[in-house]
């Protein structure tokens, strides 16, 4: 069976967003430079993003497909990545609201599943053909995932800032037991990969 992975960029201090997350800023204050790695030194990190972005199907909440906000969708939204998504495969949507599904160009399509993180899983392992399926984010639905023992790979790639406050990722998951198979880095990022331990 393939494997549930999950790759995050956190701060030292554990957030993936800072404070203050809007629908025009959804990453927070200073959510930003978390992720200056992927731009600013893409080519010495070029094996991370690819192991990001190499899953057969994906995983992630409503937020991080549409930002901060609750209520029944917009009807134009077609959320936050553009025309052309990098996912380039099936995308399953933790929503409370359910939606038809929103092809986009480069092969990703948005499906929105409204009966929870186990149904989720089951449809993007059936679309995955054999893939990982990847829980993309964000940060609560990576803590459910956590939670109910779904994931089999952690990895996390650390920004060296302190953010000090916004959406935590580890908060409530419980008493994980995690080991360590990999550390690399370079100077914007640690990448760390965890093979979690039932």
């Amino acid at each position: 069976m393939s494997s549930v992975t999950c790759d995050l960029t956190v701060s030292l201090d554990g957030f993936l967003a800072g404070p203050n997350q809007t629908p025009d800023n959804p990453l927070g204050e200073g959510g930003e430079d978390l992720h200056r790695w992927q731009f600013e030194e893409a080519e010495a990190n070029a094996e991370a993003l690819k192991g990001i972005l190499s899953a057969g199907a994906y995983i992630m909440g409503r937020n991080m497909f549409a930002g901060p906000g609750a209520g029944p969708w917009g009807k134009d939204w077609r959320g936050w990545w553009g025309e052309e998504p990098p996912y380039h495969a099936p995308v399953f949507v933790l929503t409370h609201h359910p939606r038809a599904p929103l092809e986009m160009e480069g092969g990703t399509t948005f499906n929105f599943v409204s009966d929870g993180i186990e149904a989720a899983l089951a449809q993007a392992r059936e679309a995955a053909g054999g893939k990982d399926v990847a829980v993309a984010g964000g940060a609560e639905t990576v803590r459910q995932y956590l939670s109910a023992g779904l994931i089999d790979e952690l990895r996390l790639h650390i920004a060296p800032l302190i953010l000090g406050a916004g959406e935590r990722l580890l908060d409530g998951v419980g008493n994980l037991k995690l080991e360590p198979t990999e550390v690399l880095g370079t100077r914007l990022v640690t990448h760390v990969r965890y093979r979690m331990i039932r």
